[in-house]
């Protein structure tokens, strides 16, 4: 039975989603619509890059562009009204390799024209963890990218271009963006999925030692005002709920009160200001539907005052990506 939308009246900005089209795995504009319009008011999205529609041909480090010229075209369906005033993909973050180093500067260069005025950054994902439980992000990351010097000569140039960058690691790994953060204090950094606290692998049964070194990483990490944070993710598997493997799947209470910890966490720590919640739809799926995600959001931010909320939910998001 379909839970009742909590606060259907309030405006989001959902700023993480992914389109893809894989073997066993389909998502894109109809799935996304479907999900958007479920009933809470979803007003637009950011894109975040997820392996889909690359290139099939032409130099390496330019098929990453494919994805952002697919997306241009999804948002440009959305931006014509026909299927309502939801504005999908308003803005697009897409992959680059940056440790090419500085010659990476031509890549991004061609993602900012295929983007067609909705190109916002780069995520260049760098979970690593050496259990051989823990799956890689899917860019094969080597331990320790953020500090790697070819890395870091390819993070430069995206200040250069007015572009920002989206950080996924997982959470041993906050001090790697704490320290990049403090080497380019004038690059936008946005902390994907509260910084990925893992409960699966060695960290299993032990979510209190990682919530502990976990919120010492969030603490030291906010002190960095050129760091911001999106509030979800967690209902990724990674994480260790297990909700994944519930038939039915948890309500919105039970969402909110496993979830709250993290997302309290996070907003101490950074403030209102520099947050944003998030769906990470379709991977958070595994964990509930669309509607019952954002209700769970609601809820762990139902003491927040109406200024507030509209910070967290959609004006904090449309700020940072720059969609004003």
């Amino acid at each position: 039975m379909p839970e009742e939308i909590l606060e259907p009246d309030l405006a989001i900005c959902d700023p993480h989603h992914h389109l893809w089209d894989f073997p066993t795995s389909r998502y894109l504009l109809p799935e996304l619509l479907a999900d958007l319009q479920s009933g809470h008011r979803i007003e637009s999205t950011v894109f975040v890059e997820c392996g889909s529609f690359y290139r099939a041909s032409g130099p390496e480090p330019m098929k990453y562009v494919g994805e952002t010229e697919f997306v241009n075209g999804v948002a440009a369906m959305a931006a014509s009204g026909r299927y309502g005033p939801i504005l999908a993909c308003e803005g697009i973050v897409g992959r680059a390799d940056l440790s090419q180093g500085a010659s990476v500067a031509e890549v991004l260069e061609s993602h900012v024209r295929a983007g067609n005025g909705r190109f916002r950054g780069i995520r260049h994902a760098g979970a690593y963890d050496p259990s051989p439980d823990i799956r890689r992000s899917h860019t094969s990351p080597p331990p320790g990218l953020y500090g790697l010097a070819e890395f870091r000569d390819g993070f430069a140039r995206l200040s250069e271009l007015g572009l920002s960058f989206e950080a996924w690691q997982y959470h041993p790994q906050l001090g790697e963006v704490a320290a990049l953060a403090d080497a380019f204090p004038h690059t936008a950094i946005l902390l994907n999925h509260v910084g990925g606290p893992l409960g699966i692998g060695p960290y299993a049964g032990k979510r209190e030692d990682v919530l502990e070194v976990w919120r010492a990483g969030i603490a030291d990490l906010a002190k960095r005002p050129n760091v911001w944070v999106k509030l979800g993710g967690l209902g990724m598997t990674i994480c260790g709920f297990g909700f994944h493997q519930r038939d039915p799947k948890p309500g919105s209470e039970e969402l909110a009160e496993a979830w709250r910890p993290y997302i309290e966490t996070c907003i101490e720590a950074f403030g209102v200001g520099r947050g944003m919640f998030e769906s990470n739809f379709p991977v958070d799926g595994a964990s509930c539907d669309y509607a019952t995600l954002w209700n769970a959001l609601k809820r762990v931010a139902a003491g927040a005052s109406a200024d507030e909320k509209a910070l967290l939910f959609r004006d904090n998001a449309r700020q940072f990506y720059r969609l004003n």
